[in-house]
């Protein structure tokens, strides 16, 4: 594993996740500076993450036919230059538009990013996907703190200062981008120089249907959460702004915790096992979190609640990856991108539901769906790679002890 590219392209998925984090921490400045309704502040969450919906996995494709390093450094600068432009604008159209850029950034950088972390990976795949997803994850956690320090102090037009950490790390991978694409070809050779007889592999579509849909139940549980959170600590347990935007930032950052950790075990128990436990625990937490008034013990059940939400993430995406073998790029444009921004989308929804019954009915409907993610994460099959590592594994076990008979 080459870490130093991982760790790299961790970091550059810390800033770029920065700017995913940042927008809903906006949405309280944004609702109480531009007097926007819940529904048209879910909005703009659904401008982000459509406009990465739809582009990620076919800046997937792409990937898999040429590779685009110089996307990274591009997706960076987009996704930071958007938001930061966001908050001095007074058209709402305006927003709108520079949020959907931002969207598209986030899209340009996630599926060059998680191929490459995989091409770079060695046989720890799960295990630097996990750091890949973590560096993501801990953005995510920054973008609420940085966004509500900033705009406590400057107001809305405090955002242009949010674009600093997004122009120092693109140009920083800008710069590198010449070096990823060398070591690629480089690794590429030495791995077909060595695996000259490698055997075909085969992708499984069905697999990867299943997973994907498995993957939009956590989705919508994240952003229904991500996205009212911070407003459901305001204007339902009746805290400040600053406390919500805290909560997230709680949320998120033991969540980081939780894909580090679930990273290093699913390579050791596998994928599907760590799948299928954090749904399991997702459930009874958020029926606690939900129906529990006192901001301190939600505050609590937070921590647990974080940790089970993010525990399915890394594995999913390397599962994604190993089920296309042939389709790293689209497979993590569709699992980091399409399986996880889709949820974004259904934010008006819940925007429209939470303007006329309130923000807790809108969270409550979210409690079905880690339900639905076990059945369909207890019927995912074995990828083929995982079975030929068994088999593999068995043999050499196999020649081990035959070798040691003999010897005796």
């Amino acid at each position: 594993m080459n870490k130093k590219f991982i760790r790299l392209f961790a970091a550059g998925h810390l800033v770029t996740d920065i700017y995913q984090g940042a927008l809903p921490a906006m949405l309280p400045f944004l609702i109480s500076e531009k007097n926007l309704s819940y529904a048209a502040a879910a909005f703009l969450i659904f401008a982000a993450n459509a406009s990465s919906s739809i582009i990620q996995p076919l800046f997937g494709v792409y990937a898999d036919k040429i590779s685009l390093p110089w996307a990274l450094g591009t997706g960076v600068l987009l996704g930071g230059i958007g938001i930061g432009l966001s908050g001095i604008i007074s058209s709402y159209n305006v927003i709108f538009a520079l949020v959907a850029l931002s969207g598209i950034g986030i899209a340009l950088y996630h599926p060059e990013g998680a191929r490459l972390t995989n091409k770079f990976s060695g046989e720890n795949k799960t295990t630097a996907v996990s750091e890949f997803a973590a560096g993501g994850n801990i953005g995510f956690a920054l973008g609420p703190i940085i966004t509500t320090i900033v705009l406590s102090f400057c107001g809305l037009n405090g955002t242009i200062i949010l674009c600093i950490p997004a122009i120092i790390m693109g140009i920083i991978l800008l710069y590198q981008s010449r070096h990823f694409s060398h070591s690629e070809h480089e690794k590429v050779s030495e791995d077909n120089s060595i695996n000259y007889k490698k055997e075909v592999k085969v992708d499984d579509w069905r697999g990867f249907g299943r997973l994907t849909v498995t993957l939009l139940c956590r989705s919508t549980v994240f952003f229904g959460i991500n996205t009212f959170l911070a407003l459901y600590f305001v204007h339902v347990l009746k805290q400040s702004e600053v406390y919500g935007s805290i909560a997230l930032s709680t949320l998120i950052v033991v969540g980081a915790v939780g894909t580090l950790f679930s990273g290093k075990l699913a390579d050791k128990v596998g994928n599907k096992k760590i799948i299928i436990l954090g749904y399991s625990g997702l459930f009874p937490l958020l029926i606690a979190f939900l129906n529990i008034k006192n901001p301190i013990i939600v505050s609590i059940i937070l921590i647990p609640l974080g940790f089970f939400l993010y525990m399915p993430y890394s594995p999913m995406v390397a599962l994604g990856q190993k089920y296309l073998p042939n389709h790293v790029g689209l497979a993590s444009g569709v699992t980091m991108g399409l399986g996880v921004t889709m949820g974004g989308i259904i934010s008006p929804i819940l925007g429209w539901v939470s303007d006329n019954y309130g923000i807790h009915t809108a969270l409550s409907a979210l409690i079905i769906m880690p339900i639905f993610a076990v059945v369909l994460a207890r019927k995912l099959p074995i990828p083929n790679e995982d079975i030929n590592n068994k088999g593999k594994e068995g043999k050499r076990i196999v020649n081990i002890k035959k070798i040691s008979n003999e010897s005796l």
